[in-house]
């Protein structure tokens, strides 16, 4: 019973506990129990504390009982990662100097999902300030394997059914890339539809706050709980967000256009990835279309770790001097050098190529419901090393929407992410295209 519960996805278990037929405690309790059974291997998790998440639990059902309103993900757990503050819980963001620090008041993204009646079951694994150096989760599919990097617990415990969702942030591939090797839904909204007010900030102009979950409709729905205007967060617009999960359902009349986009990048793709996309483009025959990003975009992988660097120098440098380079690793204190050392008119050059990028795809996308391409070169690699973001970069850089999906197979039987784009602020339509390639590739 207990692994039947945890297999719900989040709608099944919203309208369970919502028709009386399961309570919150007794499905976060299965949860804890297979975090229980599992973490000691895969290590999803960097706090948490069984009791409070019952006590949530616990609350929930007796304000159900009373009669209370029910919110949109009433009593289901989510697992966040530990850059967003929480105020049960220390954000450490996997990094010694902030080994124990304590905050006060929960991130945005964290309000936003108590008030629509999440259970804060704990706080997934980060690697070093959301960069690059490991973190010690492992891949549930393969334990030698990476979960991929930097929201590796979040992708890790939701493909391990510990929790249905998990939240997350991509500064480059941080949700695309741990979501595919996982095979699980990441999805990667249009830069500022989910605030980051309360988040560790790595890059204003790249990070995104991203979701994980077992189905293209969970997703909706947590993007739907998530996203809106934050006055803390400036890059947040103030329009009303869409009903992302009606949107995700909706019927289309006909098939959607989809653009096959190799990127530059194409090289990096091992053969058995190539070879798989080529396959995947024949069988989607008429709906599909090959095509080329212009010649202009080759700056654009350069362009983003200017961003990058330049950014997290600012606004991590002085935070990781004061713990001294025994309290970080050595490849974050190298890009935060490099970053230091970037000229502001190199800096703003590519802010400036970032906002033509993203013309340029809006523009490619007139024609098209999506373009498709990898998510990663290949499978989850062995060993610590949290793989390349190499097919994630561009879409990151131009803060266009982005989903993953778990609809491929790759060496030794492994996910191998499909990834979606679309237009800005396309995130409804990007989401209905993904859902109708789900059908379409699972009848």
């Amino acid at each position: 019973m207990a692994e039947e519960l945890t297999s719900l996805t989040a709608i099944e278990a919203a309208e369970l506990i919502a028709a009386g037929e399961l309570t919150s405690e007794a499905y976060v309790g299965a949860c804890l129990d297979r975090i229980a059974a599992m973490d000691g291997e895969v290590r999803a998790f960097v706090h948490i504390d069984p009791d409070a998440a019952l006590a949530q639990a616990q609350a929930l059902d007796e304000r159900q009982r009373d009669g209370g309103p029910l919110g949109p993900l009433h009593g289901v757990p989510v697992g966040i990662k530990d850059i967003f503050d929480t105020a049960d819980y220390p954000t450490e963001s996997g990094s010694p100097v902030l080994k124990g620090r304590r905050p006060r008041e929960d991130a945005t993204a964290v309000a936003r999902l108590r008030a629509a009646g999440a259970v804060i079951i704990g706080k997934t694994v980060t690697t070093e300030c959301a960069y690059f150096h490991p973190s010690p989760t492992r891949n549930p599919h393969d334990l030698t394997r990476t979960p991929g990097g930097s929201s590796s617990g979040s992708a890790a415990a939701v493909a391990a059914e510990m929790v249905p969702l998990a939240i997350g942030s991509q500064t480059n591939g941080s949700v695309i890339r741990p979501a595919a090797f996982c095979g699980v839904y990441g999805f990667k909204p249009t830069h500022g539809t989910i605030s980051r007010h309360g988040a560790l900030l790595l890059s204003r102009a790249l990070d995104h706050v991203g979701t994980f979950a077992r189905s293209v409709g969970d997703s909706a729905l947590l993007l739907e709980v998530l996203a809106g205007h934050d006055p803390q967060d400036p890059d947040t617009r103030p329009i009303a967000a869409p009903d992302f999960l009606e949107l995700a359902a909706d019927e289309l009349d006909a098939p959607p256009r989809l653009a096959f986009v190799r990127t530059p990048m194409w090289d990096k793709a091992d053969a058995d990835t190539r070879a798989t996309f080529e396959a995947l483009a024949e069988e989607l025959g008429g709906d599909i279309e090959e095509v080329a990003l212009p010649d202009d975009f080759a700056p654009a992988w350069d362009d983003h770790r200017v961003v990058m660097a330049t950014e997290m120098a600012h606004n991590l440098g002085a935070m990781i001097a004061r713990g001294g380079d025994s309290q970080s690793s050595e490849a974050l204190r190298a890009i935060l050098a490099e970053g230091a050392q970037t000229s502001a008119v190199r800096y703003l050059a590519a802010r400036d190529n970032a906002l033509r990028y993203r013309q340029g795809i809006a523009a490619l996308l007139a024609g098209f419901d999506a373009i498709v391409t990898p998510a990663a070169p290949g499978v989850a690699p062995v060993g610590e090393a949290t793989g390349s973001p190499v097919f994630c970069s561009l879409w990151s850089l131009s803060g266009v929407p982005a989903v993953t999906l778990p609809l491929l197979t790759g060496q030794a039987g492994l996910p191998l992410g499909l990834q979606l784009i679309g237009t800005p602020g396309g995130d409804a339509r990007l989401l209905r295209t993904a859902n109708w390639l789900v059908e379409r590739l699972t009848d």
